[in-house]
C-alpha cells in the first residue's frame, strides 16, 4: 500500500482494509453518520468555526462587486427573476432542525467571485490519483510564489473518496468511502490527516492558515453504492436513497453515481446534507461535474450551497452551454470539454470565448478551462511536460485574460521553471483578467484575431493581437475524460497541404453562408495561406474606440513601445500573441 505521508494507525488500517475489500470484491468500510449533524447545525458550525468569508486569513464582510455598466449584463434579468421567486421552502422542515436556514438572497453568491477565480487544480497533473502530500506541496508553492499575485484556490479534483484511484481512468464498481447517509468522505489512506474524523477540515485548516482557499471536485448525483448496497437514509428525513434515485440518469464516463430525481421528496434534502457536510469541512470552492444540461440539479446545488451558510464558489464542469440559467446559478462554468495541451484545442477556444461574451459578468464567469502548462500527466512520467510552445503559452494566457476567464493552473506547481512562473506572476497581465471591462473580440479573419477591453476609471484600452496561423487541420481535436463540443477549427476546410503552407477555404465564421442571386455562379472562396512566419497585425484606433496619437505598453515585457498615430500594429509570431495597454497621448 502506498502511504505518501506519516499516518496514524487508524488511517493505515482503514486504507489496508479498503485495499483488501477491493481485492475480495467486498464493500469498503463506511464512515458512520454523526447523529447530531443536520444541515442547519453543520452550516452554523461552519460559520462559527471559520469566521469571515474565506476562513483564516480571508477578508471579513461582503466582497465588493465591480460596477458593471448598465445594459452590459443580460444575466441580470435571470437573476432578478430568481430573486422574485422568493425564498425556497425545505420540503420537510420539521425533520431537519428548529434552526431556520440562512435568509434567502438570490444574488449573494455573485459577491463570492467578483472577479474571475484564480487557483490550482490537481486534474491535469495527477488525474484521479492525487495524495495528501501532493496537495499540500502545491499549496506551499502557491503561498510562497503566487498568493501575492492573486492566486488563492487549491482544488483537489475527482475521486478523493476512492482509496485506489489513479491516473485518468476509473475502476468500475470501486468501493467508495461514504457515511451512513450516502455522503462521500476522503479516502484516509490517501489523505491521512482526515483519518480520525473522516473530514477534510484538517487539510482545509492547513490551507486557510496560509491565507489560501480550499476546493473539491464532486460528481453530480448520489453514490450508486448508497442506493444499491445501503439504501442509505437521507439525513433529517424519512426518505432513503432509493426514494430519490434516477438510475437512468447517469454519467457516461464515470460510474460512481446515479442521478437524483429532483421531483422526489427528499432529493433537495440530500443535496442539502452533502453541502452542509462540506461546509463543515471549511470548503470554499466546489467544481461539480457531469452537470451539462441537468438544470434541476444545477438549481438544487445552488440552493444547497446557499442553505449551508458558507460562501462556496460554484463551478460547473462542463457548463452545459452558456445560458441565463447556468449564469444565474453558477459562479463559473466550463465552455468546452477537457482542454489539453495541443493547438487544435487552443484554436477552438477563440470562437468559444467570443460566443460567451453576453454571459460574462461579475460573479458569473465563462471558464475556458484549466491551464495545462509545466509538468502535467505525471502518472505517465515524473518529467512529462506540456506540449505547448512558449508562443502558444503566451497566446493562452493572453486570450484567457482578455476574455476574463477564470485562471486555474493545472500543472504541478513545485516543478515549475522560471518561464512558467513568469507567466503566472505577471501582475500587468493579471490586471487584465481581474479588472478589465466590456471585453470583446474586434475581428477574427485570415488567421488574425484582435480583442479589446476597457481599463477601469481610464480612457485606456487593453488590446490583444493573435496570429493563429497555421490553423489546425480539419477534424483535429483533443480527447479527455469528459466529452464536450468538438475542437474543430472555427472556420475553414483544408484544401491542400505541403511542408510550408496549408491553404484553406475560409472567410467568415463557422457555418456562415452568403445568399446569391438566382443563376449566379458560386463565388470562389478567398484562400488563406497558412504560414509559420511572423505576420503583421493591425487594428485601427477607430475599431478600438480611440483617437490618435496613442502610447503603447507591452504588458508581457513590461516595456513602453512609444507612440502610434492611427492604428496599433504588431508583428506577431506564429501561434503567438501580444498584449498591450494603449493610452491616449497627452
Amino acid at each position: 500500500m502506498k502511504i505518501k505521508s506519516p499516518v496514524g494507525l487508524s488511517a493505515a488500517l482503514l486504507g489496508l482494509t479498503s485495499l483488501l475489500a477491493w481485492a475480495q470484491n467486498t464493500p469498503a468500510p463506511a464512515i458512520p453518520a454523526a447523529a447530531s449533524t443536520t444541515p442547519a447545525a453543520a452550516g452554523a458550525a461552519a460559520r462559527g468555526g471559520f469566521g469571515g468569508r474565506g476562513g483564516r486569513g480571508g477578508p471579513a464582510g461582503p466582497l465588493p462587486v465591480p460596477a458593471t455598466p448598465a445594459g452590459t449584463d443580460p444575466v441580470s434579468a435571470a437573476v432578478a427573476a430568481k430573486a422574485a421567486a422568493g425564498p425556497y421552502v425545505w420540503p420537510n422542515p420539521a425533520a431537519t432542525s428548529a434552526t431556520p436556514p440562512p435568509p434567502f438572497n438570490a444574488t449573494a453568491h455573485l459577491e463570492w467571485a467578483p472577479t474571475p477565480p484564480m487557483g490550482w487544480n490537481s486534474w491535469d497533473c495527477y488525474g484521479a490519483g492525487i495524495w495528501q502530500d501532493d496537495a499540500l506541496a502545491n499549496a506551499d508553492y502557491m503561498d510562497k510564489n503566487l498568493k501575492a499575485h492573486g492566486w488563492q484556490y487549491v482544488v483537489i479534483d475527482i475521486q478523493w473518496y476512492e482509496p485506489l484511484a489513479h491516473t485518468e481512468t476509473y475502476r468500475r464498481g470501486a468501493a467508495l468511502v461514504s457515511d451512513a447517509n450516502g455522503r462521500l468522505h476522503p479516502a484516509p489512506n490517501r489523505f491521512p490527516l482526515t483519518a480520525d474524523t473522516g473530514s477534510f477540515k484538517p487539510i482545509a485548516d492547513y490551507i486557510h492558515a496560509k491565507g489560501l482557499k480550499f476546493g473539491l471536485h464532486l460528481m453530480r448525483g448520489i453514490p450508486r453504492q448508497a442506493v444499491d448496497r445501503d439504501n442509505a437514509p437521507i439525513l433529517g428525513t424519512a426518505y432513503h436513497a432509493q426514494d430519490i434515485v434516477d438510475r437512468n440518469n447517469v454519467c457516461g464516463w464515470n460510474n460512481d453515481m446515479y442521478g437524483v430525481d429532483m421531483t422526489k421528496p427528499g432529493a433537495q434534502e440530500y443535496y442539502d446534507s452533502v453541502f452542509a457536510l462540506m461546509a463543515s469541512w471549511g470548503l470554499d470552492f466546489v467544481k461539480v461535474d457531469d452537470l451539462s444540461g441537468h438544470n434541476a440539479e444545477i438549481e438544487a446545488i445552488r440552493k444547497a450551497i446557499d442553505k449551508s451558510g458558507r460562501p462556496i464558489v460554484f463551478s460547473i464542469s462542463p457548463g452545459g452551454g452558456s445560458n441565463d440559467l447556468v449564469a444565474a446559478n453558477a459562479n463559473m462554468w466550463r465552455i468546452s470539454g477537457d482542454f489539453w495541451d495541443n493547438w487544435p484545442a487552443l484554436y477552438a477556444q477563440f470562437a468559444r470565448t467570443n460566443n460567451v461574451t453576453p454571459f460574462r459578468g461579475p460573479g458569473h464567469w465563462p471558464d475556458a478551462d484549466m491551464i495545462p502548462f509545466g509538468h502535467i500527466k505525471v502518472w505517465k512520467s515524473p518529467d512529462n511536460k506540456s506540449a505547448f510552445t512558449p508562443d502558444e503559452e503566451y497566446t493562452l494566457m493572453s486570450l484567457w485574460s482578455i476574455a476574463k476567464s477564470p485562471l486555474m493552473f493545472g500543472g504541478n506547481l513545485p516543478q515549475n521553471d522560471a518561464f512558467t512562473l513568469s507567466l503566472l506572476a505577471n501582475d500587468e497581465v493579471i490586471a487584465v483578467d481581474k479588472n478589465s471591462l466590456n471585453n470583446k473580440q474586434v475581428f477574427n479573419a485570415d488567421n488574425k484575431v484582435a480583442w479589446v477591453a476597457e481599463v477601469p476609471n481610464s480612457k485606456d484600452k487593453y488590446v490583444a493581437l493573435f496570429n493563429t496561423s497555421p490553423a489546425p487541420a480539419p477534424g483535429a481535436g483533443r480527447g479527455g475524460r469528459r466529452a464536450g463540443a468538438p475542437a474543430a477549427p472555427a472556420n475553414g476546410v483544408a484544401l491542400a497541404t505541403d511542408s510550408d503552407a496549408v491553404t484553406v477555404a475560409l472567410n467568415g465564421p463557422a457555418g456562415a453562408a452568403v445568399a446569391a442571386a438566382p443563376g449566379t455562379p458560386p463565388a470562389a472562396a478567398t484562400p488563406v495561406v497558412q504560414t509559420t512566419d511572423p505576420v503583421a497585425i493591425k487594428v485601427s484606433l477607430e475599431e478600438l474606440g480611440l483617437k490618435g496619437p496613442v502610447t503603447v505598453r507591452d504588458l508581457w515585457n513590461h516595456k513602453d513601445l512609444g507612440t502610434m498615430a492611427d492604428a496599433v500594429v504588431a508583428t506577431v509570431n506564429s501561434h503567438g500573441a501580444v498584449l498591450y495597454r494603449v493610452s491616449p497621448a497627452q
